[in-house]
C-alpha cells in the first residue's frame, strides 16, 4: 500500500548528528533489518547455526506482522546504511489473532490477561552493528523506541534479554542481582514456557559486590535496570541462539522520571526538523 506524505514524515522518529531513526516502509527496508540481524546474530555471535546461509537473513515468521525500526548512517544521504535495528509487535489480552514472539520462553499472554486494561509492545530482534555500537547510537534507538510507545499509547513495554553465554556460572552474581531486583512485582511476574528454564533465585546468596555483577550484564539489560524494569524469576537456555534469556517486563508508569524528562514526554529530544 502506498504512503502518503504525511504517513512517510511520521515514520521519521528522530535523528542524532549523522544517525537517524525510523520504522521500515517495505519489505526492501526490512531485508536490511534481517541483514544487520544476521551479521550480529549469525555471524557475530554464532546463532541459529542451521539457518540456511546463504541468503546471510535473519528471518523469523513474526516479521511479517511487527513494525521494524532501523537506525541509519547518513553520512552519504544518497545510500544510508542501516546499523542498527529493533523489532515492535503491540496487542493487549483480547488481540487473540496476535501472539507475542517471546511466548515460546514466556506466558507472556497469562501476564497480558492478568493486565487486560492494558496494552502491550513487545520488543524484539534488537541488534547493532559491533562498529557503530555506542552510547549514542543506542540512545537515539531508544528515542526512536519510546517515539514509537508514545504514539501508540503503549501501556507496558515486554520482551526478552539475552546473555551471549551458555555457561551459567560466567552470570550467576548478575542473575542473583537480577532475582533481588523481581521479588517484590508479583503482579508483573512470568513463568517461563520452555523447558529449558531454571530458576534464579538460587544465586542471590553469590551477589557480594554489585559492581562486579553489573559488569557481567550486557548494556541492555543494565538499561532496562535504570528504565526501572522488572526481570522473571526464571532464565531459558536458548541453545538455538546460544544465548540466555531473561524476560523484561517494563510498565510505562515505572520508567525513571528522568529519563522520560531526558527524552520528553512526546519523545521530541531527537525529532527530526527536516
Amino acid at each position: 500500500m502506498r504512503k502518503t506524505k504525511s504517513e512517510k514524515e511520521n515514520l521519521i522518529t528522530g535523528t542524532l548528528g549523522t544517525l537517524k531513526t525510523r520504522l521500515a516502509q517495505n519489505h526492501d527496508e526490512i531485508k536490511q533489518a534481517q541483514r544487520v540481524r544476521y551479521k550480529v546474530f549469525c555471524e557475530e555471535f554464532s546463532a541459529l547455526k542451521k539457518i540456511n546461509s546463504s541468503l546471510k537473513l535473519e528471518q523469523e515468521q513474526h516479521d511479517l506482522i511487527c513494525d521494524h525500526l532501523l537506525v541509519l548512517e547518513t553520512n552519504n544521504l544518497q545510500t544510508p546504511k542501516t546499523i542498527g535495528t529493533q523489532r515492535f509487535l503491540v496487542k493487549t489480552a483480547t488481540d487473540k489473532h496476535l501472539s507475542f514472539r517471546s511466548q515460546n520462553e514466556f506466558d507472556m499472554d497469562a501476564l497480558a490477561l492478568k493486565h487486560p486494561e492494558k496494552r502491550f509492545m513487545e520488543l524484539g530482534r534488537s541488534c547493532i552493528l559491533e562498529a557503530y555500537r555506542s552510547k549514542r547510537t543506542m540512545e537515539l534507538m531508544w528515542h526512536g523506541t519510546w517515539a514509537y510507545a508514545v504514539q501508540k499509547q503503549v501501556d507496558v513495554m515486554i520482551g526478552c534479554a539475552s546473555f551471549y553465554t551458555q555457561n551459567i556460572s560466567e552470570i550467576n552474581m548478575a542473575l542473583g542481582l537480577l532475582s533481588k531486583i523481581s521479588d517484590n512485582n508479583p503482579a508483573w511476574q512470568v513463568r517461563p514456557t520452555s523447558k529449558n528454564s531454571i530458576g534464579i533465585k538460587q544465586f542471590e546468596s553469590l551477589v557480594k559486590d554489585k559492581k562486579q555483577a553489573l559488569r557481567s550484564m550486557p548494556p541492555l539489560i543494565k538499561g532496562y535496570m535504570r528504565l526501572g524494569a522488572y526481570f522473571s524469576n526464571d532464565i531459558v537456555i536458548d541453545k538455538d541462539f546460544g544465548t540466555i534469556d531473561i524476560a523484561v517486563i517494563l510498565p510505562v508508569a515505572n520508567i525513571n522520571p528522568r529519563y522520560v524528562n531526558y527524552y520528553g514526554a512526546n519523545a521530541t529530544k531527537h525529532r527530526d526538523k527536516t
